[in-house]
């Protein structure tokens, strides 16, 4: 999957926005976040805001979907999540609306940064469980606005198949296509439920050593969770990846399910990394290790 053409944002064309929508705020120095997305580009505002601006067209509805939707969940949850402050207009120098939010302490989460990752697996699962569990009446099923995240897996079949395809010689084919067709079966069959829709360590902040705060709900909306529990591929193993699967009252069809999330974005990852991005290929490459292995 090629990856769409993202706009050049820059500090000058962000205090240019801010000086010209919200001038209490102009005084404000801007700088870019050590580590940034791919959907937006975020700045911080001061010690305590955060500028963020979507990079393509494609990302511009999670603007109005978190500014509706954040503050409306924050209080049912066990953890810090974005606050929304203010929403920025379409200029004739930056095309789409875009967002300040309150800033979050903490550092993206990294296994050297994470004290105890039980603790920190336990921790996510209560969150997840309390998201869960929010009245989810009016909000949005999936679709394009979260790339189809809380829907059926199938909406990525070919895609899959096709990595797959693609990458023989380079990864198990055969017991990848076992995976994704085992996990092609299985159907959630609850009510909808909410999803962040983009669990990753990138998008959980630690501080102290421990889980304070998720972030990014671009692709929050509402379906099935199995899509929420590829983190336990991609970031958790052995001891920690059973601490997340115990503290989850979720049956063992959606673990497959998220299972089938986990290779399919690992897949089309190594795809794209491959012969290019040696540390994004060998990431992937150990989150198809570790599905395979546990679907054994």
């Amino acid at each position: 999957m090629k990856s769409p053409e993202r706009m050049a944002i820059s500090s000058s064309l962000v205090s240019q926005l801010i000086a010209s929508q919200f001038p209490q705020w102009a005084h404000l120095p801007i700088e870019p976040v050590e580590f940034d997305g791919w959907d937006n580009t975020t700045f911080h505002l001061g010690t305590t805001l955060s500028v963020r601006l979507p990079s393509a067209e494609r990302y511009v509805g999670q603007v109005e979907k978190e500014r509706r939707w954040l503050p409306k969940l924050a209080p049912h949850l066990s953890l810090p999540i974005p606050t929304p402050v203010a929403m920025g207009m379409p200029t004739c120098d930056y095309p789409w609306h875009w967002s300040i939010y309150r800033w979050i302490k903490g550092e993206n989460a990294v296994f050297d940064r994470i004290d105890d990752l039980e603790t920190f697996a336990r921790t996510l699962a209560q969150f997840l469980t309390a998201l869960q569990q929010v009245d989810p009446v009016g909000g949005l099923p999936p679709g394009a606005h979260n790339f189809y995240r809380g829907g059926p897996l199938a909406t990525y079949d070919s895609e899959t198949r096709h990595a797959i395809a693609t990458l023989e010689g380079e990864v198990d084919a055969g017991g990848a296509i076992a995976l994704w067709e085992d996990a092609l079966k299985t159907t959630w069959r609850g009510s909808a439920v909410w999803i962040h829709g983009d669990v990753s360590a990138s998008n959980l902040l630690v501080n102290k050593g421990r889980l304070s705060a998720v972030i990014d709900f671009g692709c929050l909306g509402v379906g099935d969770p199995a899509c929420d529990l590829a983190i336990a591929w991609t970031l958790f193993s052995g001891a920690s990846r059973e601490t997340f699967r115990e503290s989850l009252s979720l049956d063992g069809d959606t673990w497959i399910r998220g299972r089938g999330w986990a290779l399919w974005k690992a897949l089309i990852t190594l795809v794209e990394h491959l012969g290019t991005n040696s540390l994004q290929a060998e990431k992937a490459r150990r989150v198809i290790g570790e599905a395979l292995k546990d679907a054994a």
